[in-house]
């Protein structure tokens, strides 16, 4: 057999089993124009789309290879823009299911995701302590601001003003200047990390959550609305005592960044709100109108506050003046007006607590124009729960409306098994078993059980048995989905179970130092006729260590133990005469498997080593190195010395037994593997990890060749490295606050080859054309030159457009990156190419936007060359006089626009490009409120 054939690829076929991730974010989205119905939640690399109505799955967006770690829903509510764990921001369009724009700029985890009222700019927060902000439209970076010690919480654009603030686990909240990119205010007044925070009442008041029961609230006022020219500019007293700095910093924000009088805004506190909770806050936020204002720590109860609108706090005010007023009558004293002031606690009333059926990760919740409240909670036990709750009943009570389960898992999977016909799969954790159908991957039972260690399926696949952390057997019949029999099988936990080749009864071993055989009987039940399945205990082996693994040999005659003290004792099975004993791992052996024709028997170590070593003598044949945490789980595949072992780095890896190679490794799971199942067959391979998520593996039919994984393993590794090198600095920009959005990358190497490429080819093509003419010239006659392959690939264009149209397929989010990492040598040719493609007129705002930057970057070698000096002359007329026309144009285009809209107004009396029905909905509300006052009056 050749080389190429040895070996078969395995690839993911599909991931189950998972309703939800705990690690990321929920958020509403509407789908086909209708909200509240469906939500996003994390999937591992994916984000699922789900029906909360119908409880189905309705879209997947699917990831690359890191974990999803934060979501946000576009203004619109056509994008979702989700962050990843490797610092990536990718933007799902909701209608296509496809991902348009790609950002790279972060170099952790994204924590914080945020879009500005119109949906045209982003702000992303990461553990790297950074914030970059983002433009959508231009599928570029901005600029990244740097200011956080420590990993960014939460990010929040304002919607008047030009102005954001974020907060951090280093007990900051900072107030940036978009305009000029620059802090010009830090909130220190925590003496711990800063989890959440929230805009209300309409971005004059920010709410921020910290590691305590309290909710500070302060005070925004914008200095240009209220600034009076006769104040003094600061009313902080410089010469305090040291108790009185100390109170400060509590009740009201000292700034880090202090300038001579405050700019722009002044924050000032104004009390707190206390949670039930005591613990820390993890996610504070509130919905799109900034009412609903709502946050839990981390158990399972959220908490619901009401903001109150400046009518409503007016309405109140007078209603407690009128009392004061009566009060002051009824003691004949008169009241002053102005010391009637209502309580922070009545501006931000206490709604409800919702008790969730697990602790929370994350929610989101919108309001709907009925004034109903609608909750999706994200729980860690791999659930969603959505809850409606209506605030105009006179005591809201939050009502679940839907929860999704059925898909998964409460928690972790502990042991799998396949069915003899490879169809179905057998899952167990510590709640339930639930048996899947292979090609479909939908659940088809879920049986009720005790803390899962072990199973397998019952020869002719109608009953299944599951050993328990209690020391206790589970009979199943699947047809009914019940309980048939449950035995006291060991007095400690049910490690191991193995099926024995003549398929008439099983062997146990436990934590009590026994291995326990049993057999397959009928009995005859005594409320129904027929006999029914069962188990019968025959012999039991008493050894000196808990046992951890047992296995037979195919031909019955041996059986392997693993015991606590490093070593596998191998034992005959008819006489229990001790044979062997493999001694060599330094910690206990968690699992083995031998091979169908019963020569190898393969251990695997929780000192992160397999061995394998030979039946006959027991000899230690070799020891691999295999994963880089304890070795789970190991399993041979059918017909062959072909094996799998589960780590606990996440990995699944594929050995040969007989060249001791490393065949392949499967990733796709991003926490600890703990138990795999291969169908008998071989065909197909079952993974359960710690994320939640089952995964099927199907064999194909492409051969896999080591020296081209080997290959391609290195090339990956590089890549890593390339990625986590320094990342290259402008000349004369010194690190500051702001710096670049992007950051390099392999894609910014590979466009910036393709450019260095494509002006070799310019500069090639240009010499020979000249040649050519000079030749034709001599000769007297034209002769037709040659076309470069290339050029004749793209329509037989010129060199200078084949330039042009590898500039244009650059992304434009790595633009920037990739003329940063371009040498000088090409720049003076590159600006006169533009000089040239300006002057035509195509592709201005790219070429504008490349040429700025180049010009910023290598200022100091293009105004020190004389030859450039010429073009760079030329390069001011056509840019600016093509500039000037590119915006009579739009000016043009948008007045046009204008008018047609006013036109259509018009002539149909309706509102054009507004949303019609908030706005009924909003006259509908005051014509009732009209109704009430008057009747009232009545």
């Amino acid at each position: 057999m050749g080389l190429t054939r040895q070996y078969l690829r395995y690839r993911p076929a599909a991931l189950f089993g998972l309703v939800a991730s705990a690690r990321g974010s929920v958020a509403w989205v509407a789908l086909r124009g209708e909200r509240g119905r469906c939500v996003a939640v994390p999937a591992c690399e994916h984000v699922f789309v789900w029906d909360l109505r119908k409880g189905e799955k309705v879209l997947i967006l699917k990831g690359l290879k890191q974990e999803v770690s934060c979501l946000r829903t576009s203004p619109d509510g056509l994008h979702l823009a989700v962050g990843y764990e490797d610092g990536s921001i990718r933007i799902f369009s909701l209608l296509s299911g496809e991902a348009n724009i790609t950002f790279n700029g972060h170099k952790a985890a994204v924590t914080a995701l945020q879009y500005d009222h119109l949906g045209g700019r982003l702000v992303s927060g990461s553990k790297d302590t950074d914030v970059i902000v983002w433009d959508v439209i231009n599928e570029s970076g901005l600029y990244r601001l740097s200011g956080h010690k420590d990993a960014v919480t939460q990010v929040l654009f304002l919607k008047e003003k030009n102005l954001m603030v974020t907060s951090g686990k280093d007990t900051l909240v900072k107030w940036w200047d978009l305009d000029t990119q620059h802090c010009f205010k830090t909130l220190v007044g925590h003496r711990t990390e800063v989890w959440g925070m929230a805009l209300v009442s309409e971005e004059k008041r920010l709410i921020t959550g910290s590691a305590d029961s309290e909710l500070r609230v302060w005070d925004i006022t914008y200095i240009q609305e209220v600034k009076d020219p006769d104040e003094p500019e600061s009313k902080k007293s410089k010469g305090s005592s040291p108790g009185a700095e100390e109170n400060t910093e509590e009740d009201e924000p000292l700034e880090l960044d202090e300038q001579p009088e405050e700019r722009l805004v002044k924050c000032s506190k104004v009390g707190s709100i206390m949670r039930e909770g005591r613990d820390r806050v993890v996610t504070l936020a509130t919905d799109r109108t900034g009412k609903i204002l709502a946050c839990h720590g981390t158990s399972a109860v959220l908490e619901v506050f009401c903001v109150l609108s400046e009518e409503e706090v007016q309405k109140k005010l007078e209603k407690k003046m009128k009392k004061a007023k009566k009060k002051a009558k009824q003691k004949s004293e008169e009241e002053p007006e102005g010391s009637v002031e209502l309580s922070l606690q009545e501006e931000i009333q206490r709604v409800t607590n919702i008790k969730a059926s697990s602790k929370i990760k994350s929610f989101d919740l919108i309001l709907s124009p009925k004034g109903e409240v609608k909750i999706a909670l994200l729980l860690q036990n791999n659930v969603v729960e959505a809850y409606n709750l209506n605030l105009s009943a006179p005591v809201p009570q939050a009502v679940r409306a839907s929860k999704i389960t059925i898909g998964g898992h409460r928690s972790d999977v502990r042991t799998l098994a396949f069915s003899s016909d490879n169809i179905a799969v057998l899952s167990a954790a510590a709640e339930s078993v639930k048996i899947w159908n292979r090609s479909t991957l939908q659940c088809i039972r879920t049986m009720d059980c005790e803390y899962a260690l072990c199973s397998l399926f019952v020869p002719g696949d109608r009953q299944v048995i599951v050993g328990t952390k209690t020391g206790k057997l589970q009979l199943y019949d699947l047809a009914t989905g019940s309980l048939l029999e449950t035995l006291d099988a060991h007095d400690g936990a049910v490690w191991s179970m193995a099926l024995s080749p003549d398929q008439r009864g099983f062997v146990t071993g436990g934590a009590d130092k026994c291995v326990k055989f049993w057999e397959f009987d009928l009995v005859k039940d005594e409320s129904s006729v027929q006999k029914r399945l069962s188990m019968k205990h025959v012999r039991v082996l008493q050894l000196d260590e808990d046992v951890l693994c047992v296995r037979y040999s195919p031909n019955q005659k041996l059986l392997a133990v693993s015991l606590l003290d490093c070593t596998v004792k191998i034992f005959y099975v008819d006489t229990l005469k001790f044979f062997l004993s493999l001694y060599g791992h330094k910690l206990p052996v968690l699992c083995m498997d031998i091979s169908y024709d019963g020569t190898l028997i393969a251990t695997g170590s929780a000192d992160r080593n397999v061995k394998i070593w030979g039946l006959d003598f027991g000899d230690c044949h070799r020891s691999l190195f295999a994963h880089d945490d304890s070795v789970m789980y190991l399993q041979f595949v059918a017909k062959s010395h072909l094996f799998f072992t589960a780590g606990k780095d996440s990995k699944i890896k594929q050995w040969d037994a007989d060249k001791f190679e490393h065949i392949q490794t499967l990733e796709g799971h991003h926490q600890e593997v703990w138990c795999l199942a291969l169908s008998p067959n071989g065909d197909y391979v079952v993974s359960a990890s710690h994320d939640k998520s089952l995964r099927l593996w199907e064999r194909t039919r492409e051969p896999l060749v080591l020296e081209e994984e080997r290959e391609m393993q290195r090339e990956a590794e590089y890549e890593e490295s390339v990625a986590k090198e320094e990342q290259p600095v402008v000349a004369g920009e010194t690190r500051g606050e702001t710096g670049l959005a992007g950051k390099k990358t392999i894609e910014t190497i590979k466009a910036a080859e393709r450019i260095m490429e494509a002006i070799e080819l310019y500069r090639e093509e240009t010499a020979k054309l000249q040649e050519h003419k000079a030749i034709c010239k001599a000769a007297g006659k034209e002769v037709p030159c040659p076309v470069n392959p290339i050029l004749r690939a793209y329509g037989n264009i010129t060199p200078s457009a084949y330039v042009l149209e590898v500039f244009k397929k650059i992304k434009s989010s790595e633009l920037e990156e990739s003329l940063l990492v371009l040498p000088f040598s090409y720049v003076p040719d590159l600006l006169r190419l533009f000089n040239e493609y300006i002057h035509l007129g195509s592709e201005v705002e790219l070429l504008c936007r490349a040429l700025l930057f180049l010009l910023k970057v290598h200022f100091g070698q293009i105004t020190s060359n004389q030859m450039l000096v010429t073009v760079i002359e030329n390069l001011k007329k056509t840019t600016i006089s093509r500039v000037s026309e590119a915006r009579d144009v739009l000016g043009f285009n948008m007045a046009g626009l204008q008018h047609l809209k006013r036109e259509i107004e018009a002539k149909d009396e309706v509102t054009f490009f507004a949303d019609a029905t908030d706005r009924f909905e909003e006259k509908k509300r005051k014509r009732k409120k009209k109704e009430k006052m008057v009747l009232a009056m009545l």
